[in-house]
């Protein structure tokens, strides 16, 4: 809470992890300090990008591929400095924390060993793990369902007992679309709410004038 009373509520982006079958919220994890920049990078899917065929010139296969990535900060200064109210930081540092997100791109043991329990029995073939749906939160004009395709840790201070208590986390993460999902996947709501949004978005922003073009029209 900020000590002013009157100043905006500052927004937390973050993460909510989504079961794929019925939906429900299994966790939400929030950012401890929301990034300085977020870089996205949007690759146009072109029916006649690779063909050449001129026919297929203004045609697209689909939405583009977008990624996203950011480095989100983990610091467990602040409560290191009032100990009796953190007993887990004072024990694990920023263990916890990290825990969490490494967790989204790890299938979980019990799925893991019930998968060797499987293979040992003869199940001649296994089929891959699923995880929970990952929905990257940032703002309410910004909640697509996401995959982690980058995940790295910069550990950059820690405690006696060699815990980590500062930390860089580097994300990358590519938007999952109706070409990725099924129609009935939750997921593909989620996207296309993504998609009408950012129509609604372009719908209020004033359209341009040929003058300001400097031109009369199009030839």
């Amino acid at each position: 809470m900020s000590a002013f009373p009157n100043s905006p509520r500052i927004v937390k982006g973050g993460l909510v992890l989504l079961d794929p079958d019925t939906g429900a919220v299994q966790r939400i994890i929030t950012l401890q300090y929301n990034p300085d920049s977020l870089t996205r990078s949007l690759q146009v899917q072109g029916a006649g990008a690779e063909s050449g065929d001129r026919s297929e010139a203004l045609r697209l296969k689909g939405p583009p591929v977008e990624t996203i990535k950011l480095d989100a900060e983990i610091d467990a200064t602040d409560q290191l400095e009032v100990p009796d109210n953190n007993p887990n930081t004072v024990q694990f540092g920023i263990h916890p924390q990290l825990a969490v997100l490494e967790g989204i791109i790890y299938p979980t043991s019990a799925r893991l060993i019930s998968n060797i329990a499987l293979g040992q029995a003869g199940t001649i073939e296994i089929m891959p793990l699923e995880t929970l749906l990952t929905v990257f939160v940032w703002s309410s004009n910004r909640v697509v369902p996401v995959r982690l395709t980058e995940f790295s840790v910069t550990e950059e201070a820690f405690d006696a007992a060699l815990n980590p208590i500062r930390a860089k986390v580097t994300l990358g993460m590519r938007v999952l679309t109706v070409n990725d999902l099924t129609a009935a996947h939750r997921g593909t709501n989620l996207f296309l709410s993504y998609l009408q949004q950012k129509e609604q978005l372009a719908a209020k922003n004033p359209a341009g004038q040929f003058g300001t073009l400097g031109i009369p029209g199009i030839p």
